[in-house]
């Protein structure tokens, strides 16, 4: 007997939910129809899936990771049906692509253009997401192909090392670094450093902490008050400074300054994809772009200080 997707459906409806009363409802159906559909899988599966508290349903182990499983299995499913559809009112060529704000569009467009998609008559479709929003839509089918910095892949989901980018400073212009050339890490003891993900929370904030460190900087994190602004841009309000990795100069219609950092540092960008699907699109764009050698999917991607990027001769 094979696995009913439908069940599955019903299982994580009831975790989500907290109960069966509110699950039911979501689904349109009678508690005792649901419960029966429940007791069923987990004759099927031969170990009990949730505890049934007065109160209050939560998983068991066992029933957490088929609960992990079922979304995967569903993105999957929908991800097969989307694509039929696609292909069907002649939409083969269409790739949809999440990006964090870790990643600038300008890099997006890079990368693209590294890949050739327009020449392969492959149609992008490009929009920033938050890392939460980018796993779900990921997950749920709703988005092909997801550009971070370090988020890491999870359930369900495939990761792997693309590109890099030189890592630089953003100053406000009249900042005492923006008349250098270049600066250490070193020199941004004591700097309040503005990041857009809490510490412990963040891939990339963890990422940027580690660099510093690595150079014996402590940094005094804070978190960017407002979410969604351009770190060059963030700069030029909190006074802080930020990491980026746009060009050195003026930026931000000259109300800041980016300087590079000596010896280089760079970070990566890492692809993420739903597991198990397929996807035209995102398969021309991996295998144009490919992984550093020697670098698998899923390593950690945590650069040497004084690494040199493959991926920008220009030093971008």
């Amino acid at each position: 007997m094979s696995l009913d997707l439908r069940k599955l459906e019903h299982l994580v409806a009831v975790a989500e939910e907290g109960g069966f009363t509110r699950a039911a409802e979501r689904l349109h159906l009678s508690q005792q129809a649901l419960s029966t559909s429940i007791r069923t899988l987990e004759r099927h599966v031969g170990v009990r899936l949730l505890d049934r508290g007065h109160q209050h349903v939560t998983p068991t182990p066992a029933g957490q990771a088929l609960i992990d499983d079922a979304r995967a299995l569903s993105a999957q499913a929908l991800a097969a049906l989307d694509r039929a559809r696609r292909i069907g009112r002649g939409q083969a060529g269409h790739l949809r692509i999440g990006h964090t704000p870790a990643v600038t569009a300008e890099e997006v467009v890079e990368l693209l253009t590294r890949a050739g998609t327009e020449e392969q008559g492959i149609q992008a479709h490009v929009r920033q997401l938050f890392p939460d929003e980018l796993r779900e839509q990921l997950l749920t089918g709703a988005c092909d192909l997801g550009l971070t910095r370090a988020m890491p892949a999870g359930t369900g989901l495939t990761r792997a090392r693309i590109a890099e980018h030189r890592l630089r400073v953003a100053v406000p212009a009249g900042h005492p670094l923006a008349g250098r050339p270049a600066v250490a890490l070193a020199d941004l003891r004591g700097q309040p450093l503005t990041v857009w993900g809490e510490a412990g929370s963040s891939a990339y904030t963890d990422l940027l902490i580690g660099l510093c460190r690595q150079a014996g900087v402590e940094p005094d994190v804070r978190r960017n008050p407002v979410q969604g602004t351009p770190p060059v841009t963030a700069v030029t309000a909190t006074g802080r400074i930020a990491f980026v990795t746009v060009p050195p100069g003026p930026a931000a219609g000259g109300a800041a300054h980016v300087v590079d950092l000596d010896p280089p540092v760079h970070v990566p960008v890492h692809a993420l994809w739903p597991a198990h699907t397929t996807c035209p699109g995102r398969d021309v764009f991996l295998e144009r772009t490919g992984t550093p050698p020697g670098k698998p999917p899923g390593d950690t991607c945590r650069p040497a200080i004084a690494s040199r990027s493959p991926y920008n001769p220009a030093a971008r």
